[in-house]
C-alpha cells in the first residue's frame, strides 16, 4: 500500500473529506484524489507531513513505517520541521539514494607471481623463475601463485584457477599443500599417521596418493585458504 491508499484509508476512517482535507492542505479537491489515486507517485516530503497533520495521525503512520524504526524516528523529527528544513531533508536524502544506487564495487587489479602450474590431478613441473601477470581479486601475504590444472580438488579449486602459497616444508594434517612427488607438483590435502602419509583429493573421483614410501615425497609450501 502507497502513501496515497493509506492517505485515502485514514481519510474515510476518520470521516474527513477530500474538501476538508484540501482545504487544510491548501490544495484543490482534484489534487487530493490524485494523490490517493498515485498519479502524483512521488510526493514532497512536507506535502505528506502536511497531509499527516490534516489527518492527526504521524508522518510514519501515513508513510507506512514501523513503530520504533529509525526511518519512524527520523519522520517524526522532520514532521517537526519547517516547509524549508523539510525540502533540505528531502534533497539529502534523495542524493544519499542516488549514491547508494550508483555505487559500484571495485575490485582491484595488480600484478602477481606466478610460478607455473600446480597438478590436480596428473603433476606439473613448476618453473624456475616466477612469470608476473594480471590478477584481479583480493591477494594475501603470499610467496609464490599457482594456476590449478584439473578437477581432483573440486569443489575448492576448479581448473585453471589461480591460488597462492606460502613457502613451507612440513605441514599439519588437513591443510591443502603443493606436494612435489617424482619431480612433479600436485596440489592435495595432507594426511600423515604412524602407519602412512596421503595425499588426498577432495574430489571423490580420485583415489589417494601414497607417499608413506617415496623418498621423492617434498612439502614444497601451505596453500593459503
Amino acid at each position: 500500500m502507497n502513501v496515497g491508499e493509506r492517505m485515502k484509508n485514514i481519510r474515510k476512517q476518520k470521516g474527513i473529506s477530500a474538501d476538508v482535507l484540501a482545504e487544510a492542505i491548501g490544495v484543490s479537491r482534484s489534487t487530493i484524489f490524485r494523490y490517493e489515486k498515485g498519479d502524483i507517485e512521488k510526493l514532497p516530503i512536507e506535502v505528506v507531513a502536511h497531509v499527516a497533520s490534516a489527518l492527526h495521525v504521524s508522518l510514519a503512520e501515513l508513510m507506512g513505517l514501523s513503530n520504533g524504526s529509525l526511518p519512524e524516528k527520523i519522520s517524526n523529527i522532520v514532521s517537526d520541521l519547517t516547509s524549508d528544513r523539510q525540502q533540505n531533508v528531502y534533497d539529502y536524502a534523495n542524493r544519499q539514494l542516488k549514491e547508494q544506487n550508483s555505487n559500484v564495487i571495485h575490485i582491484p587489479r595488480t600484478r602477481i607471481k606466478l610460478l607455473g602450474a600446480v597438478s590436480a590431478g596428473t603433476g606439473e613441473e613448476l618453473q624456475d623463475d616466477a612469470t608476473e601477470v594480471d590478477y584481479t581479486g583480493i591477494i594475501p601475504d603470499y610467496d609464490y601463485a599457482l594456476q590449478v590444472n584439473g578437477d581432483s580438488m573440486k569443489p575448492l579449486f576448479t581448473d585453471q584457477q589461480i591460488i597462492f602459497v606460502k613457502y613451507a616444508e612440513e605441514a599439519f594434517n588437513g591443510q591443502i599443500i603443493i606436494a612435489y612427488v617424482d619431480g612433479k607438483a600436485y596440489v592435495k590435502k595432507y594426511h600423515r599417521n604412524s602407519y602412512e602419509c596421503q595425499l588426498i583429493s577432495l574430489n571423490p573421483e580420485y583415489a589417494p596418493m601414497d607417499v608413506t614410501e617415496n623418498e621423492s615425497f617434498k612439502i614444497k609450501g601451505i596453500v593459503i585458504l
